[in-house]
């Protein structure tokens, strides 16, 4: 399924498993990853609510983003790349990408829009291969 902003895909599978694949995958397409964010483990412990597994994996391809940062100075405020993993119910995760073309076109800057093809074409074989 893809959206304006983001690109995504089920996978049947645990959400440990999913997490590693995923990974992996962006391991394999030049992505490392420089945040985690464990949004389930955030609620319980500021709000004292359980959550369902729901994960945001900051992804940064330092080839592209040094690229990006030489033809824009501030595009650091809008990185790195996240990846959504969210567990649907047991065995099934909804993995997305953000779509970094739709998300830059503010900045109007046709070398970083160049760029971001290359990240969005990285990402979406990240998720198909996951």
């Amino acid at each position: 399924m893809t959206m304006n902003y983001y690109a995504s895909r089920i996978i049947n599978d645990s959400f440990e498993n999913t997490e590693n694949r995923m990974r992996n995958t962006l391991a394999d397409e030049g992505f490392g990853i420089n945040a985690e964010i464990n949004i389930g483990e955030t609620f319980k412990e500021k709000l004292g609510k359980d959550f369902r597994n729901y994960k945001i994996l900051g992804a940064c391809n330092p080839e592209n983003a040094y690229q990006a940062i030489q033809a824009e100075a501030n595009i650091g405020i809008m990185l790195p790349c996240n990846v959504l993993l969210q567990e649907k119910q047991p065995g099934e995760v909804e993995v997305s990408v953000v779509d970094p073309v739709a998300v830059m076109d503010i900045v109007n800057n046709d070398t970083v829009t160049d760029i971001t093809k290359t990240i969005r074409s990285r990402l979406n074989s990240a998720l198909q291969k996951a």
